[in-house]
């Protein structure tokens, strides 16, 4: 379908006196050593334990603490999700980089014995992979993959074995500043799949935003989400259409169970909103995605206001109103609905990791008796992470599961991190968290 954008010309600087060829050995020269060295460590100075595992200065709620399950020590790069596959196995969707194929699947396994405190132990399934983010486990009980271009699955075989990847979906668009993929099942073997918009704002340079934007047009629009229906003895794809149209990037998906009166499902969207400087606007959106239903972008955001650019140029009556309006630059990255029997039941808990004060936090929003929708004010899970100097590093949450176990896992792209919020056992050599959300 698209095809990939060519690498943007540098600025010049002084250096353009300098001979070609030095320029080049100096750049080739620094690419060698960037390889060469282990990555850099992100910040997290653990302190006493939680549970097996090393503790981290991260608040969380009374009675609990936040383990270290695995760094950049055990080569994470980029963790965007974290899905359990079988008792005691977790897959990770590690992206590696923003560059095409630097990704990999890997295999996650806790010890079960030996000195505290314990790491998690880390095997490469599958390496090359382009950008992968989405990660889900089919209605087939296969896991289903999403890189940027394409979606796969595979059974879950032997721990270690090597996955038997099949093609579910291909070609989809791979360039522009949204190419990641986020999956999420529906009842009756539906697969919805994140198709984000090709830019922020369909603003180039300093031009007026396009009217119509071109992401939004043909039978291919991008800034959609689409449904893939599977069928057949081989649970191949039927039909594969836009479902809901005019979201910038669906990064974070969730369906809530089928009722009588929804039995499809009732499809969740977490919007990442057109990237403004103020640091209060635009506000994240929350949406109920509806078939043949339009949401706004590029046009319009948050309750229906016009974006910057389209200011008396496009009614936004036409698009729909979200469920409910999110603290701006949030960054909603994942939803999941927490299992019954746990501390989760009843909640849809979302990963922000925005970089603003309402950003980098995991949360949860009860879902109403009578609605069956997120309401209410946000429950906090992880919170007041904020950087300290020799503690931590700023939150980066990206992906987050919940274990047979009951226990919550998250995963950080940037500071490279599995975590894993656990009952606190308090003792005189663990000291508790330094403030409470």
């Amino acid at each position: 379908m698209s095809a990939r954008p060519s690498a943007s010309k540098g600025a010049r600087t002084a250096d353009e006196a300098r001979p070609a060829w030095r320029l080049l050995h100096a750049a080739l020269l620094c690419a060698l050593l960037a390889l060469a060295l282990p990555a850099a460590a992100r910040g997290y100075t653990p302190a006493g334990r939680c549970g097996d595992f090393a503790r981290l200065d991260i608040p969380s709620p009374a009675g609990t603490c936040v383990a270290l399950l695995a760094d950049e020590a055990e080569g994470l790069r980029a963790p965007r999700r974290i899905l359990e596959v079988a008792p005691g196995r977790y897959w990770i969707a590690d992206m590696g980089s923003w560059e095409p194929k630097r990704g990999r699947l890997l295999e996650m396994t806790l010890p079960a014995d030996g000195p505290a405190p314990r790491r998690a132990r880390l095997a490469v399934l599958a390496s090359g992979l382009d950008r992968p983010s989405g990660l889900a486990l089919g209605p087939d009980g296969k896991v289903y993959v999403g890189e940027a271009g394409r979606i796969w699955r595979t059974p879950v075989g032997a721990a270690g074995a090597e996955p038997q990847r099949e093609t579910v979906i291909d070609q989809l668009p791979d360039d522009g500043s949204h190419p990641l993929k986020e999956i999420a099942f529906g009842p009756g073997d539906r697969l919805y799949v994140n198709v984000g918009s090709s830019s922020d704002n369909c603003r180039s340079g300093k031009d007026a935003p396009a009217l119509p934007c071109p992401d939004g047009e043909g039978a291919k629009p991008r800034a959609a989400v689409y449904e893939a229906q599977l069928g057949g003895p081989q649970r191949t794809v039927q039909r594969f259409a836009p479902f809901a149209t005019g979201l910038r990037n669906s990064m974070a998906l969730a369906v809530l169970p089928a009722t009588a009166g929804a039995p499809e499902g009732r499809l969740l969207q977490g919007e990442n909103s057109i990237d403004y400087r103020d640091a209060q606007s635009p506000p994240e959106e929350l949406n109920l995605l509806q078939r043949g239903r339009f949401y706004g972008w590029p046009y319009c955001l948050g309750a229906r206001k016009n974006a910057q650019g389209y200011e008396g140029r496009y009614d936004c009556s036409k698009s729909e109103s979200p469920l409910a309006l999110w603290p701006a630059h949030a960054a909603p990255l994942q939803m999941t609905l927490g299992p019954a029997g746990t501390p989760y039941a009843g909640q849809l808990l979302v990963a922000w990791r925005g970089p603003q004060a309402s950003g980098h936090r995991v949360v949860g929003f009860k879902l109403d008796a009578k609605t069956g929708l997120p309401a209410g004010p946000a429950i906090d899970w992880l919170a007041g992470w904020q950087a300290r100097d020799g503690v931590r590093p700023m939150g980066r949450p990206t992906g987050l599961t919940v274990d047979r176990a009951g226990r919550l896992l998250v995963v950080e792209d940037f500071n490279r991190t599995v975590l894993m919020l656990l009952p606190a056992q308090p003792s005189a050599t663990q000291p508790s968290p330094s403030t409470k959300p």
